[in-house]
């Protein structure tokens, strides 16, 4: 099931705050804690600050990555890096909720199955997060799961190398598509008009190729929120 909320960036903003602080409050009181992949990019910069002043009890929150790229935490284009200087750090998160995915490892292949030994430790052999965040790219894009990639047919791991990404850096980890599917409540957003496409065949056609669109039909609990530009629909 697929819910669709369509409002200007604040609006936008308001609606995932409320979808979080909920999500929040349901996984705590039912497991005692909240697991939520966080993205990078136009929903990071957006949302994360207002993201960050939620009430919430953040020793009982934990913060995974859907993808990061093959860069130091202090690289401009560090996933980690950005939510660290918009939500973890003004929120004071402890740094053990904290669970940075080391794409900038030597070898990548052995952060991958560190990472997914991480995310079973807390959440079982078969990860279930409470909270997928996502953006999307103007390709329907999701994580770092790119249109036509090999990586999208990986049905068995958790998390998976990219080493030829289509958009730089090349280098790249990434939570696999059964992985995001799995998790209690996918959350798309998508701003501005160079997205509409994507979203409307993502939205609309069920046999997309589209990583967005796999993503959308195969997870049990979807939420797209976008902006008037980018949804035609």
């Amino acid at each position: 099931m697929t819910d669709f909320h369509i409002a200007d960036p604040a609006g936008i903003t308001l609606r995932l705050r409320e979808e979080i602080a909920a999500a929040a409050a349901r996984a705590i009181a039912e497991r005692g804690r909240f697991s939520l992949a966080l993205p990078g990019g136009s929903v990071a910069t957006e949302c994360f600050p207002a993201l960050a002043e939620l009430p919430l009890d953040w020793s009982l929150c934990h913060f995974f990555w859907a993808d990061e790229r093959a860069v130091p935490p202090s690289d401009p284009e560090s996933n980690y890096g950005l939510a660290s200087r918009l939500w973890l750090e003004p929120a004071r998160v402890p740094a053990a909720s904290v669970h940075r995915m080391e794409a900038d490892a030597p070898v990548l292949s052995a952060a991958a199955d560190a990472y997914g030994d991480d995310l079973a430790r807390l959440l079982g052999p078969a990860p279930v997060l409470d909270v997928a965040l996502l953006g999307m790219g103007a390709d329907g894009h999701i994580a770092s799961l790119f249109p036509g990639h090999a990586v999208l047919r990986e049905q068995e791991r958790v998390v998976s190398v990219v080493t030829d990404a289509p958009k730089p850096p090349p280098g790249r980890l990434t939570l696999t598509l059964p992985t995001l599917a799995r998790a209690r409540r996918v959350i798309i957003v998508a701003f501005g008009a160079s997205k509409a496409e994507a979203l409307a065949e993502a939205v609309t056609n069920a046999d997309s190729p589209l990583p967005a669109a796999q993503l959308l039909h195969r997870a049990q609990h979807c939420l797209v929120l976008a902006d008037e530009a980018a949804w035609r629909n």
